[in-house]
């Protein structure tokens, strides 16, 4: 049984979605009330489901990535896969209010000053007495719980989202690795997650543009 507060739908809106490559699909947006943390989270509704276990994304919202293309992270790429692979399969995308990991667009702007510097992203939030991560899944938890979703497959890279959800009463059967999303810019971002929280991106891919992220920063 769940064990958080049950949030309900507030409202289902049809948005029809184009991606800058020419891609395109139609989804369902889905409002809430009653969510643990008070945020305007909001579930993207995609494709026809294949069987009773959706494929789902919990993708935490990135103003940089997502929004202006920033060549630091792999938010923006993963976005852009996920809503295809969703729409192939039928799912939904849980797009989160949780900027910087939890800790907001100013504190991770901050955060890539000190990366900077030299800092990974993980000591970079440290030296700012910040958390690594500050993200809780208790909301997406009543989200899919509040769309009949309490079994599924997640589409991440992050084994600590599959940890949480399962804590929260969620069926997680399996987690089905993104693809790797690499540039000069972001490969010791990439390395970090995986060396420091275990994120499932293979390392050789990485190492393939270490040298260039190496020459662009002497």
């Amino acid at each position: 049984m769940p064990n958080f507060p049950a949030a309900t739908q507030r409202a289902r809106v049809r948005v029809p979605l184009r991606f800058h490559d020419g891609y395109s699909v139609d989804a369902e947006l889905v409002t809430f009330h009653g969510l643990a943390d008070g945020q305007e989270h909001v579930a993207v509704v995609l494709g026809d489901p294949e069987d009773e276990v959706p494929l789902v994304r919990l993708h935490s919202e990135c103003l940089t990535g997502d929004v202006f293309g920033s060549a630091r992270c792999d938010c923006g790429p993963q976005l852009r896969e996920a809503v295809e692979r969703i729409a192939d399969r039928g799912g939904v995308l849980l797009y989160l209010r949780q900027e910087g990991r939890g800790i907001g667009l100013y504190n991770k702007l901050d955060a890539y000053a000190l990366q900077d510097q030299g800092l990974d992203t993980y000591e970079a939030n440290a030296a700012l007495g910040l958390p690594e991560d500050a993200r809780d899944y208790t909301a997406a938890a009543q989200m899919l719980t509040a769309l009949g979703i309490t079994s599924l497959n997640l589409l991440s890279n992050n084994p600590d989202k599959a940890e949480q959800l399962r804590t929260l009463g969620i069926d997680v059967h399996d987690r089905v690795p993104t693809g790797v999303f690499t540039t000069p810019h972001n490969v010791r971002y990439l390395r970090a997650k995986v060396l420091q929280t275990q994120h499932t991106l293979a390392l050789g891919e990485l190492a393939d543009v270490t040298g260039l992220a190496e020459l662009n920063a002497g």
